[in-house]
């Protein structure tokens, strides 16, 4: 339990961000899963593919998630769309 003034507004500051936080990585994993589906169903739109990039890569900027991770992800899905031949 934190004692001072100072300490208990940074522990009150880490749980509002770390909630946040929370939110923002389950948004990216969701909409990564979405177009999964979406890919193993064969209905992949050049429009969901940039959503999902863009989701990745904000996650990677503000720290959500490393910034390897997020290439990683992207080059998986990427490959997977271009076996698919659909975009």
């Amino acid at each position: 339990m934190p004692n001072s003034r100072d300490s208990r507004k940074r522990d009150r500051q880490s749980k509002s961000v770390r909630l946040h936080n929370r939110s923002s990585k389950s948004a990216v994993r969701t909409v990564v899963k979405k177009f999964e589906y979406d890919l193993d169903e064969g209905k992949v739109s050049p429009e969901n593919l940039r959503l999902v990039i863009k989701n990745l890569d904000t996650a990677s900027r503000k720290g959500l998630i490393k910034k390897n991770a997020a290439a990683r992800k992207k080059s998986r899905l990427m490959k997977r769309v271009n076996k698919l031949g659909k975009v």
